[in-house]
């Protein structure tokens, strides 16, 4: 037994090595986020970028509008009013108005995505718990100009990304400015340093605070019951307290005795 561990231990290095590496790479050049779940401000705002800017093509069918109205602090008819396209953009299969208790989907199918993008457009239900919050942040503000693409554009974050950069007038239209470093042994880096060509509606510090607010949505609805959870662990924790007391007092007054 211990010869196969060893042999399966020896076949599987490599595995491990180039997981690492790609892992390490993957995030060496990502931006920390600051996510707060308990700033409900900070989550209808990003609900609303998300659902204007996001909401066209990418589906989030794992959350109902009723369900995220009520987690963020909003009425159904809030969201009716607002998050949800009028009647006549905003049918379901059935050719019947939304609701809010319906689930947030889009008319777009996979089959028209990869037909538009060259691959089906992914749900983001879960895409926060997918890529985490950093890498949502650092791809939504590394878009770039690049006129060899479809769209125009690029991602240092995710080359030859088949999006559109859909936050382009928010945030404007950057140019991405590369600059190769060669340290002391010889190994060359490269750094990406953004330059704007067409200002966007929002200041750098604002499109930030838009974007930040849109990643803490998306993190949100990757497990709504998190801060529920949360709660109820602390919950939890003060009752095995208590046990723990009660108990070691009852331990105490059976072997008193024998003690």
């Amino acid at each position: 037994m211990k010869k196969l561990i060893a042999t399966l231990l020896i076949a599987l290095a490599p595995t491990f090595v180039v997981l690492n590496v790609a892992l390490a790479s993957s995030e060496a050049h990502l931006e920390k986020v600051e996510i707060n779940l308990n700033n409900k401000a900070s989550l209808q705002r990003g609900a609303r970028t998300f659902v204007n800017y996001c909401l066209n093509c990418h589906a989030a069918s794992y959350m109902r509008y009723s369900r995220m109205a009520k987690d963020i602090g909003l009425t159904d008819e809030q969201v009716v009013e607002n998050m949800i396209f009028p009647a006549d953009f905003s049918k379901d299969k059935n050719g019947k108005p939304k609701k809010a208790g319906q689930l947030m989907t889009v008319a777009m199918s996979a089959e028209d995505g990869k037909a538009y993008f060259g691959t089906p457009v992914p749900d983001l239900s879960v895409v926060a718990r997918s890529r985490g919050a950093d890498w949502i942040y650092t791809y939504l503000k590394s878009f770039y100009i690049d006129e060899s693409r479809p769209f125009g554009v690029n991602n240092t974050t995710f080359p030859s990304v088949g999006m559109p950069h859909v936050l382009w007038e928010l945030q404007g239209l950057n140019k991405a400015v590369k600059t190769k470093h060669t340290d002391e042994h010889g190994h060359e880096s490269e750094t990406v340093e953004f330059e704007t060509v067409v200002p966007g509606k929002l200041s750098p510090a604002e499109y930030d605070s838009a974007v930040t607010d849109l990643v803490n949505y998306l993190v949100y609805m990757g497990e709504p019951a998190k801060l529920k959870r949360y709660t109820m662990g602390v919950y939890v924790l003060g009752f095995l307290f208590l046990l723990f007391v009660v108990s070691y007092a009852m331990k105490k007054e059976f072997w008193k005795d024998v003690h």
